[in-house]
């Protein structure tokens, strides 16, 4: 077979491919913009006391969520599952069948759910028939985040970046600036390495998917779960990128073994271009608030850094080592431009991007996605340093005559770059920080329970809403050794403050039920208070408790 047959056959399979991922685009699964999904509110309410039963259990998440199989359970007081059939899922709400006639006492809501970025939001509350207990254990949740699956999901991202830098400073520098004097066995078999290392990341990530989103180990996967990974847009992303991989395999070849033609270029570049929005698709900007504005703009900033840091590997690896003085003088110009145009779009693209993860200075100095952020800023402003010196060094006309200052300073970029991808790998996994501030937010103000145990009695206190300003307590009493409801005779409790010198402040309670006490304190300030309760039994029988409270 000639030439130009092979080069047609290529484009014919290429654009085959890429009909396929358009296809594989059109019946994905349409996913409503969220990231990193709160539960805003439960019926019943997390910690309330209901006077019967109820039917179902209804949680409201801040945005739409899905399922994941058998990860959503209402245990009853003994220990026994509550819940009755399969749980339903209406955009952001989730409904729980659960048997009404159940027994009273405290009952256990844990659930794992997935949010529109791909990552699974886990957590639990009790609520009460009648009145509470001790609350029961979810013995046959096997749903804890496994670490090993966290750090491989981040391992497998960083191999995804790093596969694509190999990929593309090769394909990039070979068709447009590789003398044609100098073999290219060298870069080619650079540019098929990281075309296996995309792909190999991006199974892997379909793999760890699995586990990640259910919980268990790194093999504790399921034909349902891996149903539900492919069904997902964070599946459809993945699978989109092998198809594009395996089409732009077929154009790969003839550019890597000699110069190729402007249409195999056009077609294999508009193909590295879908692939790079698959990256987005799959993570936190498709959730973002600016979902559409998100995806570009990642997919920029991912592609400046293939294209600046796979120059910089072609530059250290090759060109300065291989190339002579005439080539290098006429390379190296026209890399410095290039470098400063991804430069700016990287600063563009990132710019945007911490403004919509990032929103408000509070959230980039207190939230870890916040100080991961900064580091990384940090770490880039370093490169451009080094960068702005190389470029001095090419402005001279020095670096054809003496290349290794340039060689030195492009392997500072590389090595300082390397670590910027480590971060970005890490920062896909962690919760953007305008969530985070509103999870924080969420939780400061809000009910303060929990157990205390004496001698005699096990004691379960509750402030709600543990803020300044006034607030209820609510003390149940019982049996230390049959957990049954224990009556007191009489109650007395303090609140003290003393890191800001406040001395005790009486806490009048009112007793509701035997074993039930009740009673409103005004608590001025933030800080640790220091709640004393005590419980006389009978007219020998007491015993006091302490507990800290955080108020906000």
């Amino acid at each position: 077979m000639t030439v130009a047959p092979r080069r047609w056959l290529a484009r014919l399979a290429a654009t085959a491919g890429l009909l396929v991922t358009v296809v594989a685009l059109l019946i994905a699964p349409a996913t409503p913009a969220s990231a990193h999904a709160v539960l805003q509110s439960s019926s019943p309410a997390a910690s309330s006391v209901v006077p019967s039963g109820p039917a179902e259990v209804v949680l409201t998440f801040s945005e739409s969520v899905r399922k994941v199989p058998g990860k959503i359970r209402v245990i009853a007081p003994d220990g026994s599952r509550a819940d009755r059939g399969e749980p339903s899922f209406d955009d952001a709400a989730v409904t729980i069948p659960v048997d009404p006639a159940g027994e009273r006492g405290t009952y256990l809501v844990s659930f794992r759910v997935i949010s529109a970025d791909s990552h699974p939001v886990s957590g639990a509350f009790t609520y009460s028939v009648g009145a509470p207990s001790t609350p029961p254990v979810d013995s046959g949740d096997d749903s804890r985040a496994n670490p090993v699956v966290g750090n491989a999901v981040k391992v497998a991202r960083f191999l995804g970046y790093a596969g694509l830098v190999l990929l593309v400073g090769p394909a990039l520098v070979l068709a447009a600036l590789w003398p044609r004097r100098l073999p290219r066995r060298g870069p080619a078999r650079l540019a098929w390495t990281g075309l296996g290392v995309v792909a190999v990341a991006t199974l892997a990530d379909l793999w760890l998917q699995v586990p990640y989103t259910a919980g268990g180990g790194i093999f504790e996967v399921t034909g349902e779960g891996f149903g539900s990974v492919f069904g997902s847009a964070f599946g459809a992303a993945h699978l989109v990128r092998l198809g594009l991989l395996a089409a732009a395999a077929f154009l790969l070849r003839p550019l890597l073994t000699r110069p190729s033609g402007r249409t195999d270029a056009i077609i294999l570049a508009v193909l590295g271009g879908a692939a790079l929005l698959t990256w987005p698709l799959a993570g936190h900007p498709a959730a973002s608030p600016a979902p559409a504005v998100s995806v570009v703009v990642d997919a920029v900033h991912l592609g400046s850094m293939a294209v600046w840091l796979g120059g910089l590997l072609m530059l250290a690896g090759f060109l300065l080592r291989q190339a002579d003085e005439r080539e290098l003088g006429a390379i190296l110009p026209i890399w410095s431009r290039w470098a400063a145009l991804a430069v700016s779009a990287l600063l563009l693209a990132g710019t945007v991007q911490a403004l919509i993860e990032v929103a408000t200075f509070d959230a980039l100095v207190n939230t870890t996605y916040g100080r991961l952020l900064l580091a990384k800023i940090g770490l880039f402003a370093l490169v451009i340093a080094v960068a702005a010196y190389s470029r001095q060094l090419v402005r001279r006309r020095t670096a054809a005559q003496r290349p290794v200052p340039v060689r030195r300073a492009v392997l500072v970029e590389l090595v300082v770059t390397v670590v910027v991808l480590g971060l970005s790998a890490t920062l896909v996994q962690t919760t953007p920080a305008r969530t985070a501030v509103a999870e924080s937010s969420g939780t400061q103000a809000g009910l303060f329970s929990t157990t205390l145990s004496s001698p005699l009695f096990s004691l379960q206190v509750e402030l709600d809403p543990a803020e300044r300003g006034n607030n209820s307590m609510h003390l149940y009493a019982y049996g230390k050794d049959d957990n049954q409801p224990l009556p007191v005779v009489e109650w007395r409790a303090t609140a003290a403050l003393p890191s800001a010198g406040i001395e005790p402040i009486e806490v009048p309670l009112l007793p509701l039920t035997d074993n039930h006490a009740y009673g409103d304190v005004s608590l001025p300030a933030a800080g640790d208070w220091q709640l004393k309760i005590t419980a006389r039994t009978s007219d020998i029988d007491q015993a006091t408790v302490t507990a800290t409270v955080p108020i906000r």
